[in-house]
């Protein structure tokens, strides 16, 4: 009897052995074919409220970033919400406005998508940071979902651009160019660096520690965009597309819009004037 139940445990314990041979096994072959990294999860959610459908959970990324998913209606205000991409040491590469691809005022979920624009990281890994947008700021209204990432390898360094931001305490004549400041972005290597800046302006807001300085901006300008963008003879020419008057309003906020605009332009050393078509656009 004593034999019999020795013999037992021995086997238990060579059975125990031999599965976790076998585990360790397939994961090391999976972590072989996925080039280093396990597969990747499922889609990311939250509470019921948000479902990222891509980028899945620890997949490498590069730029751009396309974003798309579905949340409910009360995720969204004026149909969108924030997105950022923060390095590994929480330092904001990238933030843009997730839109809402149907009618937003509803309890169901809508599809969303967003597009982020980033340089190479100093960090092989970040995280995702899909905000529920909160116009109250009271902390029980807020909410977000956090997507662990992966950045590929790109070329270092980008394409270096300036955007530029507005601060009033600067400007003492008030919503004019004195108050417009550059700050540093860098972009994926581009052929058509003054178009993809202005499309990055339109997105763009400043980072947390810019606004903390007091720069602010009058975009994102939802809906509007750049149709086309040339140089000729000195000239820049910006054609946009405004269908829900984003690029419209009072006489204060359109001069700092156009402001941006044309600083963001002119960092460019062929540019020397910028012409915005259609003539109406940016008229208060």
């Amino acid at each position: 009897m004593g034999y019999h139940g020795a013999y037992m445990y021995i086997s238990q314990g060579a059975l125990v052995s031999i599965v976790s041979v076998v585990l360790l096994a397939i994961a090391g072959f999976l972590l072989w074919s996925s080039g280093g990294q396990l597969p990747a999860e499922g889609p990311a959610s939250k509470d019921d409220l948000i479902v990222v459908d891509a980028p899945l959970p620890n997949v490498t990324v590069e730029s751009p970033l396309t974003i798309t998913g579905k949340a409910r209606g009360g995720w969204f205000f004026e149909a969108s919400f924030p997105v950022k991409m923060l390095d590994a040491n929480g330092n904001e590469l990238a933030i843009a406005p997730a839109q809402a691809q149907g009618e937003w005022m509803t309890s169901e979920y809508v599809p969303f998508k967003a597009q982020l624009a980033f340089g190479a990281p100093s960090t092989p890994t970040g995280t995702l940071v899909l905000e529920k947008d909160n116009p109250s700021g009271l902390p029980e209204h807020a909410n977000e979902l956090r997507i662990p990432i992966r950045f590929a390898a790109t070329e270092a360094g980008g394409t270096p651009i300036k955007l530029y931001f507005y601060n009033a305490n600067l400007d003492d004549s008030q919503c004019t160019e004195k108050g417009i400041v550059a700050v540093d972005r860098i972009i994926p290597k581009t052929e058509t660096p003054l178009k993809d800046s202005i499309e990055l302006l339109l997105l763009g807001r400043p980072t947390a520690p810019e606004a903390q300085t007091g720069l602010m901006s009058e975009f994102p300008a939802y809906g509007a965009l750049l149709k086309s963008a040339t140089i000729v003879n000195g000239v820049a020419t910006l054609t946009f597309d405004d269908p829900n008057n984003s690029l419209g309003g009072g006489s204060c906020r359109v001069s700092v819009m156009r402001a941006q605009i044309e600083a963001t332009a002119k960092q460019f050393s062929s540019v020397q004037s910028v012409r915005i078509e259609p003539e109406e656009i940016l008229q208060p």
